[in-house]
């Protein structure tokens, strides 16, 4: 029996420098034949890196994949402030930094690290009012963006010292977290100002760099990474459920709860995911219903 699903999944890109994310998801919808492509959290042209995008029913599947972590590659230069906080952006002004030490770089990161609030970087997707961020800021307006709470789980660093004062760093955070304004706020802390010049996404969640592809290498060998099943028992726990039940979801219909804490992704006893579940009150109900028996 053909799976319908067969042809939908999710797709890892190694997104290169100079593109935006959108400019991959038109790249992907060439490659691929199909406009059924999205993509889940945006990347800035400047980085490269874990690009998660979903094909064909997968785009479905995206607004469920919130992806709790990341991990981060990353250079911050010290000494200049930009206006959106990374190398793209003007400077707003520089300073001397013959006078920063080690101490006082691992006393900003420290300061850094953990649970935090951060005012996100201007030019962020972030929504006030309605617009944009970044648009409200390329208009020329005042943008206000309220602090918010997340998590540096590491900052790991080596400092470089030549011509700059450049830091290099890994930075495993919560989702939500800005790099741009980590590299803002440190320079701040030290007093010289700091903007990021480079970038890269290692890890979205459960999905790394070593299975991403380059649009290259798909642009010659057309690819899912995951298919709808391999993500959906990547990014959940499994639940197994009898063809009865599988039937009964695939209708979105509820079940008996079964003492679940989240959500799971049933899995039938063909192997095949119907939906993923989650306890509500007295029910085990459906919050993605992948198969639907309308499915053809």
């Amino acid at each position: 029996m053909t799976d319908p699903l067969a042809a939908s999944g999710i797709v890892v890109v190694d997104k290169p420098e100079g593109m935006t994310s959108h400019d991959v998801v038109a790249r992907l919808r060439r490659i691929f034949g199909t406009r059924k492509v999205g993509h889940a959290g945006t990347l800035d042209p400047m980085a490269t890196g874990v690009l998660v995008a979903g094909i064909e029913r997968g785009t479905k599947l995206l607004a469920h994949l919130v992806a709790e972590d990341k991990v981060y590659e990353t250079t911050i230069r010290l000494g200049a402030a930009t206006t959106t906080d990374d190398a793209e952006g003007e400077v707003t002004s520089t300073a001397d930094t013959s006078g920063v030490t080690d101490q006082a770089i691992a006393a900003a990161i420290e300061h850094l690290t953990g649970d935090i609030m951060q005012v996100p970087a201007t030019v962020s997707a972030i929504k006030i009012d309605g617009k944009r961020a970044h648009e409200l800021a390329r208009a020329g307006e005042q943008v206000d963006i309220p602090a918010r709470p997340v998590t540096v789980h590491s900052f790991e660093y080596t400092v470089r010292r030549g011509e700059h004062v450049d830091i290099d760093a890994r930075v495993h955070c919560s989702s939500g977290t800005y790099i741009r304004a980590l590299a803002r706020d440190l320079g701040e802390h030290l007093q010289v100002g700091g903007h990021l010049i480079a970038l890269r996404r290692l890890r979205v969640g459960p999905f790394s760099l070593d299975e991403a592809s380059t649009l290259t290498d798909l642009e010659a060998s057309p690819a899912l990474s995951l298919s709808m099943d391999q993500a959906l028992t990547r990014g959940w726990p499994v639940l197994d459920v009898t063809q009865d039940e599988y039937e009964a979801l695939a209708m979105g219909k509820w079940l008996e709860p079964r003492g679940l804490k989240g959500v799971h992704a049933a899995q039938g006893p063909d192997g095949r995911v119907v939906a993923l579940v989650k306890e509500q009150g007295k029910r085990l109900a459906t919050t993605f219903v992948a198969r639907p028996s309308t499915l053809s």
